[in-house]
């Protein structure tokens, strides 16, 4: 029987696949796996008995990524670094960090050492930990330490009580998760826990120590962590983040820390022409380009912002634009709530609103919106003239 064949192709908004006899077969075929299909230049082969759309096995540009064995956490001294070095074919091309610092993380993982990972919201932190749990193929347990207002339940456990079996104690998922040999855990925003939770893992995360005490009390019982566990925390360091905490120094001490990476503004833009092929890439270039124009703003000697456009926030700027919104429309969703209003026309949201006019590139939406509304035009217009009221009384 012949194969059927199906290519995709961008056509403007549209991922268009069309097979070897010429058939448009685009309905057939679900949006996500064109996307795929586009972005890596594969081919698509129709599987008759399953009635299904799939990858051809055989298809045009589809060279086989480099295989690389995966290898006990306690293998030779020689067999890790080799796997380490070789660790680059494991790594996502859509992972934002460079190959440096992903063998970093590999080696870390593989000699058991505990990791934080830091760098702006919107980098790719939880991504790159995660990324590297599936890429082991290790057990992996994740805990998210600033949304927990309990640390001792969620790190250790609960004491119950029901009229059957009276008291009891229950112990946490973490407790678990410790005694899973070679397992990684992560630990997500380190920064905004609780202190108590930091007090808790101090033994756990001490190379030399590695036990969880179940009470504070002398004499209590402890659980030894298995072994080959590792730990990745994450963490938002800075003071231009509400509710995070300036981590205890000694639990710093028992990290070894990756600095994210954040993409300029060129890679950006190669990022979100990957993740989305089927958007005009003038459109894309304007995002890449306001995200880069508020960074630069916060890193200058007189700011005017507190906050940044973050690689996350820029990619979902660049989604509804895939959906069909028009860049002055997602910009009022999903950029403009990240800045501040307050000081009206000296605001940090009329900055950046004046950034998205300033690199905007979609004519229709600028004919049908005015940058801002008659009534913050109103409001400007009077707190203007409340000011300039004000100055003439003080020099009067």
């Amino acid at each position: 029987m012949k194969k059927i064949i199906a290519t995709v192709t961008v056509e403007g908004r549209f991922l268009k696949a069309v097979t070897n006899e010429g058939k448009d077969v685009s309905n057939q075929i679900d949006r996500p796996l064109r996307r795929k299909a586009a972005e890596e230049g594969l081919a698509l082969e129709y599987d008759s008995v399953a009635n299904s759309w799939n990858f051809a096995s055989s298809a045009p540009n589809t060279a086989p990524a480099a295989k690389v064995e995966l290898i006990p956490v306690d293998s030779e001294h020689e067999q890790v670094k080799e796997f380490i070095h070789n660790s680059i074919a494991l790594k996502p091309s859509q992972l934002i960090m460079s190959d440096l610092k992903w063998k970093y993380l590999v080696r870390s993982a593989m000699r058991g050492k505990n990791i934080m990972m830091t760098g702006p919201a919107g980098t790719g932190k939880t991504i790159a930990a995660k990324t590297l749990v599936q890429a082991l193929e290790r057990p992996d347990f994740y805990f998210n330490l600033g949304a927990t207002q309990d640390p001792r339940a969620t790190l250790i456990g609960n004491t119950h009580f029901n009229k059957d079996e009276g008291t009891y104690f229950s112990e946490s998922l973490f407790v678990k998760a410790i005694q899973t040999e070679n397992a990684v855990i992560l630990l997500d925003e380190l920064s905004r826990a609780h202190p108590e939770a930091w007090n808790i893992l101090m033994t756990v995360l001490d190379l030399n120590q590695r036990y969880l005490r179940l009470d504070e009390k002398d004499g209590s019982p402890t659980i030894k962590v298995a072994k080959g566990v590792s730990f990745i925390a994450t963490a938002n360091i800075g003071n231009e983040y509400t509710s995070t905490r300036r981590l205890d120094r000694a639990l710093e001490d028992r990290f070894v820390t990756i600095e994210m990476d954040t993409l300029d503004e060129d890679g950006e833009l190669s990022l979100l022409k990957m993740k989305f092929p089927s958007v005009n890439p003038n459109l894309l270039k304007s995002v890449a380009e306001i995200a880069a124009a508020t960074r630069k703003e916060l890193k200058s000697a007189t700011a005017k912002l507190t906050n940044m456009l973050s690689t996350r926030a820029a990619v979902e700027v660049a989604s509804l634009l895939e959906d069909g919104f028009t860049l002055s429309e997602a910009a009022e969703v999903s950029i403009y709530p990240f800045f501040s209003e307050d000081g009206g026309i000296d605001s940090e949201r009329t900055f950046v609103k004046q950034l998205v006019q300033k690199y905007c590139v979609d004519p229709e939406a600028e004919k049908e919106e005015a940058l801002f509304s008659e009534d913050e035009i109103n409001s400007f217009k009077y707190a203007a003239k409340t000011k300039s009221t004000w100055a003439n009384g003080q020099n009067s």
